[in-house]
């Protein structure tokens, strides 16, 4: 019986017999909701058990610090200059460079000490491991045996340190050429029997193992036969990359990569300057990049020749065959000096893909702006022609038009072929007449 309805009229006796019924049965239901109670606990345990906590492990980064100092930094390193370019991609003082740039910019890669005024990780063994992550492709728990960081903390390092080196060096390092660039470009280009031309352009496809299952269609070709992502690039003898695309899935073809690049949208919109040369003693106002025969007959590209026949066409098409290997020796070197994106990616956001492609490009850059005169004699030969002043090269014409009156007549020169076939044969007849001289 509920007290609350207990009638005044009832016999104590009864009433007393009633509140002990009620308490038994209230002690009852108690102990059979907590059995009730504990044993779902249990069960619940049983089916889903408690995760290990955290386990400390003693990282000393001061000696860590002193020995990386030791071994590449110190006065008589361990390893000469030899074995750091091998190992780091570049030479001491461009490391030394950026880590020096990263650390003026970010507080991330500055030394930090914790409350109990421990040394933390150094920027120097950030910038190491981000470098080795990049340079062999290392997993993230990799580079714990010698500079003593943790996964989860390497893989900061590594997009800490992209994204520092697309903030620091992106507007130097990748962007297109200016009008002293422009200058040294076409003057090689012409000692190479290419007058006009300003660069090879090709695509290259980067493996992404860990691409979401709901994307493998988009990114899955043929004849690749995995999930990739397209980058697209124009690059120089020198192996200078000029212009980087990336983000397209791997089932696009050159031609639809071409469709969303941006290689163009300074041409069309008038902020280029127009390079006017001759060729065949004919004038040409528009410069032109060397590429494969996948690409469209657009003035803007001169292609080889299809099973040549003549010897003409024979040589023509050796001679751009040979010339248009520019990118793909950039390719290789690009891929040889950072073997992450030769590997097959592991990263699961296309973002951090993307930061890491960029940020190769960069560095590679750098490294072919540092050592450029140990490998690039063309570019060599033009510097010290220009030194001297009395053999001097001519420089071209080039003007840039404020903006085209009309935005359709810039898209339709563009995509001229009649100009593109023009120039073709132009070119057949210019190098015919440069190696006659060989020839004979």
């Amino acid at each position: 019986m509920d007290p609350s309805k207990i009638p005044f009229d009832m016999d104590p006796s009864e009433l007393l017999f009633d509140i002990e019924a009620y308490k038994r049965q209230s002690e009852i239901e108690e102990r059979y909701i907590l059995n009730q109670f504990r044993e779902r606990r249990k069960k619940i345990e049983e089916d889903y058990p408690p995760r290990s906590k955290r386990r400390y492990h003693k990282r000393d980064h001061a000696a860590v610090n002193q020995r990386l100092i030791d071994d590449y930094f110190s006065n008589q390193p361990t390893y000469d200059d030899t074995m750091f370019r091998r190992r780091f991609r570049m030479r001491k003082h461009v490391f030394l460079r950026i880590v020096e740039d990263l650390s003026r910019s970010d507080d991330y890669f500055t030394q930090r000490f914790d409350a109990a005024n421990k040394e933390g990780i150094s920027p120097l063994a950030k910038c190491t491991t981000a470098m080795r992550m990049l340079a062999y492709g290392m997993a993230a728990d990799a580079v714990d045996e010698y500079i003593k960081i943790g996964g989860t903390t390497a893989l900061e390092c590594l997009r800490r340190f992209c994204k520092g080196i697309i903030q620091l060096y992106e507007q130097v390092y990748l962007r297109a050429p200016t009008e002293d660039n422009l200058q040294r470009i076409l003057h090689v280009s012409e000692m190479r029997a290419f007058p006009g031309m300003i660069g090879s352009i090709d695509c290259m496809h980067w493996e992404w193992k860990n691409c979401p299952k709901a994307w493998e269609g988009q990114y899955t070709r043929g004849d690749k036969g995995t999930t990739t992502v397209i980058l697209e690039a124009v690059a120089t003898h020198d192996l200078w990359i000029w212009h980087a695309f990336f983000g397209c899935p791997g089932t696009l073809n050159d031609i639809n990569v071409l469709d969303r690049s941006p290689v163009f949208d300074d041409v069309e919109q008038g902020n280029t300057p127009r390079v006017n040369f001759f060729v065949n003693q004919r004038p040409y106002n528009m410069a032109y990049y060397l590429a494969d025969g996948i690409y469209p007959s657009y003035p803007t590209f001169v292609k080889s020749i299809r099973l040549p026949q003549s010897e003409q066409d024979k040589l023509f098409a050796q001679v751009q065959e040979g010339c248009r290997k520019d990118i793909e020796r950039a390719f290789g070197v690009l891929q040889a000096r950072f073997k992450i994106i030769r590997e097959p990616a592991r990263l699961w956001e296309i973002s951090d893909l993307a930061i890491i492609m960029r940020s190769c490009i960069i560095l590679h850059n750098m490294i072919v702006e540092d050592e450029r005169d140990t490998y690039a004699q063309l570019w060599t030969d033009y510097d010290q022609s220009e030194a001297s002043g009395s053999n001097a090269p001519q420089p071209f014409s080039t003007e840039v038009l404020p903006s085209f009156a009309n935005h359709v007549r810039a898209r339709s020169e563009l995509r001229d072929s009649n100009v593109h076939h023009e120039l073709q044969a132009d070119l057949v007849k210019h190098i015919w007449q440069k190696f006659s001289m060989f020839r004979g």
